[in-house]
């Protein structure tokens, strides 16, 4: 409900009524609340957006003079009003308000009776200084001169020292500046100054660069304005006088906390303003700062219990944690508006699971308020926000979080940094696979090139190391070893340099950090997240450190285990390559042989983590030449390995060169030329399902997945081998199995003949990384370079490896989605692309009735708040 007249008296709005932002201004509307929670809010008068648009055209008097009038004569003759501006979000800005109006020279032995002279005088030079800027247009230099003049002349510290006889003559000076500028004498009705205030206020809202301004801030051009007429709240007079801010919990951590300034003799933002030093609020913080100017706590006691009330009545009533701006006036407090609390990512989790445990709000209120890619901040370590930052090279935030360490240039100086107990920076052009022990031991991941779901950003996502790919103003010189940024510096192996894959940045030294946050307040949000969401979220983990990471973060399960991420070890890399580069199919199978024990321990230890929860596996995906050697030092190595000639090598590995590799010999295409890899993974996973499954009461269910399909054929002769194994496993340990086959959606073909591939699966998983890269012809390592281009031109909305491209590749999956479950209706849907990190394409998921997402370990807390809140908000829709 909404009021319909368009004014209206602050105290008389009924119970229950909220006013609407948009109509009456957010503070306008804020105010109505905290007067109707019975806090002690200044009498006053609230004007809607639509009048003020009126009183822009035609003047207050035309409107409203006898409202105006009426207003002083109801609130007291001898009081005075401030006028201040109320625009439907603050973020718009508006006028600056003006305040003491009303006072005439008529009036001005009242207040001098009320407040004091000084104060008096002191309220009446403020009154006439802002009514000639804002209404009369003079400016507001000339007056900080007079107030100079007086200052120099009576040789004092402040304008709070100004002796009487100054204050008299600054006064007259005032009149007299004003008479000469304007061509009149200072308006000595009270009515008139109010007229012309808000006639001036309603017309400079509309002025041109007040709306370049707002607009610029997302403000529609058709924005309105309201406006709040309020008697004033004296913090210049006798007694305990003042003003200030105060906020009721601490910003970064969301614990309850007082702060704030509070400045005596003085009004509105006075004590922000630096004109003085202003008080602190507690003791403690006086203490702490070593201020000998008492503070508010002991100035004046009972007005900070009051406050401490008061934030609690808001916090109930309003739903949110709100400091304040307030006055006091001989002693007693007023509030002149509620502050939303500024709060970090951390903080705003602290905030809203305690206003949930209080009542304030309900739980899915709380859950709705975090954007969950905030979470990332209770995930890992961050740049402390107070810290200093010496930014020299910038790319894309690959993996959040932020790391110190010193610079290496290759993965095997990371690994010895580790063992010395150092932290180490990896540094490459791009990685490989082959870097991936580097990447295990550096603290951070840097690449010159490189996209979001480039190989460096993937894996490091996946390791929680933070990442920042697609440098592209940094210089890589290898020959020298160092890094030369765009400003000239130069920093060389061994500098000491700081990774924040949150904003993208490189930063030289190490500023200070934040550590993570896992349990309080967090864990508590967690946990009603789980309760409220319906989707599934499983994580990629490729290995058994990875699977502990994804138990910890409370996971559904695996729904991507990339083998070939297992081969590249150093007690298996060998063995990979010897059967890569074997002649014959007999000879890979001797080389398989070596690699089964290994891959089998490997599932073993899956499957004893995750403890009776899915884990899909992805057979071997990549091609095959990944996993070569290519310096000469480790071909020779191999060479001596397989006691063959080093040009052997040489030759074996340009015979499996491919012009495009990633849509040549990889995925599936594997399994149907080279069975033996398939069976070999198929036979491991299948030994390690009998092990755990007799030793233990959960039994395992191995989901089996083939990568890269695009035609039914394909399917059927991979599955015929790995029901082939199966059944000899079974046969020879005596055991039961039952397991799950699927194929990872990853091409268009395989989308579109959905209905086909269904008959053959079990599951779908659309692995949205190479999904996306073959419906927009983009290769995902190379995009970075131009992507942020296309971003800042509007060419594509977002980067659509980041988030989920909906038109296109969500078509893809739609359909997809429809096709398999008209032939089984009972197809299992997931989606183990790195989108399944990501709240916008999560929600897309849940539309589409999709049962699960995978994603990074590190990813796993998003997505789990991100699934609660697209239940929570289908629900929503559905009840519209």
């Amino acid at each position: 409900m909404d009021i319909p007249h368009d004014y209206i008296r602050l105290h008389d709005v009924p119970e229950g009524c909220l006013l609407s932002p948009e109509r009456w201004g957010a503070r306008g509307a804020r105010l109505a609340r905290l007067a109707g929670l019975g806090l002690p809010v200044p009498r006053g008068l609230l004007l809607t957006t639509d009048l003020t648009r009126q009183i822009a055209q035609d003047g207050a008097r035309t409107h409203f003079d006898g409202v105006l009038r009426d207003t002083f004569q109801t609130l007291g003759d001898e009081v005075l009003l401030s006028l201040r501006a109320s625009p439907p979000r603050p973020e718009w800005g508006g006028p600056e308000a003006l305040l003491n109006i009303g006072i005439t020279d008529a009036r001005l032995p009242a207040l001098m009776t009320r407040v004091g002279k000084p104060g008096a005088l002191e309220l009446y030079f403020r009154l006439i200084e802002g009514y000639a800027t804002m209404v009369e247009g003079v400016d507001p230099e000339d007056f900080e001169n007079l107030m100079a003049d007086q200052v120099k002349y009576w040789s004092v510290a402040s304008e709070g020292d100004l002796p009487e006889d100054a204050r008299v003559t600054l006064v007259d000076q005032a009149k007299a500046l004003y008479l000469d500028e304007v061509m009149q004498p200072f308006p000595q009705d009270p009515v008139e100054q109010l007229c012309a205030a808000v006639d001036a206020m309603a017309r400079g809202w509309n002025g041109v660069s007040a709306r370049i301004l707002r607009e610029s801030h997302g403000a529609p051009p058709e924005a309105g304005l309201g406006l709040i007429v309020q008697r004033m709240a004296f913090g210049i007079g006798q007694g305990v006088c003042g003003a200030g801010v105060v906020h009721l919990v601490d910003e970064r951590t969301g614990t309850p906390a007082l702060s704030g300034r509070f400045l005596t003799q003085a009004q509105g933002y006075d004590a922000l303003m630096g004109m003085r030093t202003p008080h602190l609020i507690t003791r403690e913080a006086r203490e702490s700062a070593r201020q000998s100017a008492p503070s508010l706590e002991e100035i004046a006691p009972d007005a900070l219990t009051d406050l401490r009330t008061h934030g609690s009545t808001v916090a109930a009533g309003l739903g949110d944690i709100h400091g304040f701006e307030f006055t006091l006036e001989d002693g007693k407090l007023w509030l002149l508006d509620a502050v939303l609390t500024p709060r970090s990512a951390r903080a705003a989790v602290r905030i809203a699971t305690d206003l949930a445990r209080n009542g304030a709000i309900s739980r899915d209120d709380a859950l709705l308020r975090i954007e969950p890619r905030t979470l990332i901040e209770h995930l890992h370590p961050q740049i402390d926000p107070r810290a200093p930052r010496d930014v020299f090279g910038s790319g894309l935030p690959a993996s959040p979080g932020a790391a110190t360490g010193r610079i290496v240039f290759s993965p095997e100086a990371a690994m010895q940094a580790e063992a010395q107990g150092d932290n180490a920076v990896l540094v490459r052009m791009e990685t490989s696979p082959e870097d991936i022990r580097g990447m295990h031991s550096a603290c951070a991941v840097l690449t010159v090139r490189g996209g979001m779901t480039s190989h460096a950003a993937v894996i490091a996502r996946g390791l929680g190391l933070p990442c920042v790919v697609g440098a592209g103003d940094l210089r890589l010189d290898i020959r020298n070893r160092q890094i030369i940024s765009q400003d000239g510096r130069s920093f060389t192996e061994g500098s000491l340099i700081t990774i924040d894959g949150t904003r993208g940045e490189v930063l030289a030294g190490a500023p200070e950090m934040i550590q993570p946050e896992l349990d309080g307040a967090f864990a508590t949000l967690m946990s009603w997240a789980d309760q409220a969401r319906e989707m599934g979220v499983r994580a990629n983990a490729d290995t058994p450190q990875d699977a502990r990471v994804a138990r910890g973060f409370e996971v559904d399960g695996i729904g991507l285990c990339r083998t070939e991420h297992m081969f590249f070890q150093e007690d298996r890399i060998t063995s990979m390559r010897e059967m890569i580069l074997a002649d014959s199919s007999e000879d890979r199978r001797r080389a398989l042989a070596a690699l089964l024990p290994m891959q089998r321990g490997d599932f073993v230890d899956l499957f004893d983590i995750m403890r009776g929860l899915p884990v899909c596996i992805r057979l071997l995906d990549p091609p095959l030449h990944e996993f070569l050697p290519h310096s000469r030092e480790e071909m020779h190595d191999l060479a001596e390995a397989m006691d063959i000639p080093v040009s052997q090598v040489v030759e074996r590995a340009k015979a499996l060169g491919e012009f495009n590799p990633m849509l040549g010999k990889r995925g599936v295409r594997l399994g149907v030329t080279m069975p033996e890899i398939y069976e070999m993974q198929a036979r491991a996973i299948f030994e390690a399902a009998a092990i755990v499954n007799t030793r233990n009461l959960e039994q395992i269910v191995p989901e089996i997945m083939i990568p890269l399909v695009s035609a039914k054929r394909e399917v059927e002769v991979v599955r015929k081998n790995i029901e082939a194994v199966a059944a000899q496993v079974m046969a020879e340990r005596e055991v039961t199995l039952t397991y799950k086959l699927g194929i990872m959606v990853e091409t268009p073909r395989a989308a579109l003949r959905a209905g086909d591939l269904a008959t053959d699966s079990a599951f779908f998983s659309f692995g949205t990384n190479d999904l996306t890269q073959m419906t927009y012809g983009l290769s995902r390592d190379d995009a970075g370079r131009f992507m942020r281009d296309y971003v800042n031109l509007g060419v594509f909305a977002e980067d659509p490896f980041h988030s989920l491209d909906i038109e296109g590749v969500g078509e893809l999956l739609l359909i997809a989605a429809k096709r398999g479950r008209k032939t089984d209706p009972d197809l299992v849907l997931g989606l183990c692309g790195e989108h399944g990190g990501d709240p916008g394409s999560i929600h897309f998921c849940k539309l589409a009735g999709f049962d699960y997402v995978s994603c990074s370990p590190f990813r796993a807390p998003i997505a789990r708040l991100a699934a609660a809140q697209a239940t929570l908000l289908s629900r929503k829709s559905g009840q519209a």
